[in-house]
């Protein structure tokens, strides 16, 4: 599985890396994707997230439970 954010949505840019001489190689920016572990209450289980940086920031303002009902009304399974 790629590197994206279950909650943002967030997924690899593309770029070019360039050299001292101005050559140019294709290159890759990943966001920075952790996996975290969260208790949902309503169902008495954890649920692991794969989220970046600013998904784990907006879990912790709005709290996993309208979290995890973003992340199902985009169609992905928790």
């Amino acid at each position: 599985m790629s590197a994206h954010c279950q909650l943002t949505g967030t997924e690899p840019g593309f770029g070019n890396r360039i050299s001292h001489s101005h050559r140019r190689s294709p290159r890759r920016f990943d966001p920075n994707v952790q996996r975290k572990r969260y208790w949902l209450p309503s169902e008495g289980r954890y649920v692991r997230l794969r989220l970046a940086a600013k998904g784990i920031k907006t879990v912790d303002r709005i709290g996993v439970e309208a979290a995890v009902a973003r992340i199902r009304a985009r169609g992905v399974k928790v």
